[in-house]
């Protein structure tokens, strides 16, 4: 026969497992250090502004600006 299994703790354990996995997941995505995120963001300007300097009308540029 199969051992006996408190489903209560069956529950607990494996809703335990579930926030570890998602804790992990979260430290993937934003345990990132001050130089990569500064770097990320720079990485980013860089393209829009390789984007803007692109345009065929520099005038369509200062449309799209609130």
């Amino acid at each position: 026969m199969g051992d006996v299994v408190n489903l209560r703790t069956a529950r607990k354990t494996a809703a335990r497992k579930a926030a570890a996995d998602q804790a992990s997941a979260n430290r993937a995505l934003h345990g990132r250090t001050r130089a990569e995120r500064e770097r990320s963001a720079q990485e980013a300007d860089r393209a829009a502004r390789l984007l803007d300097g692109a345009r065929r009308d520099p005038q369509a540029a200062d449309k799209d600006k609130p």
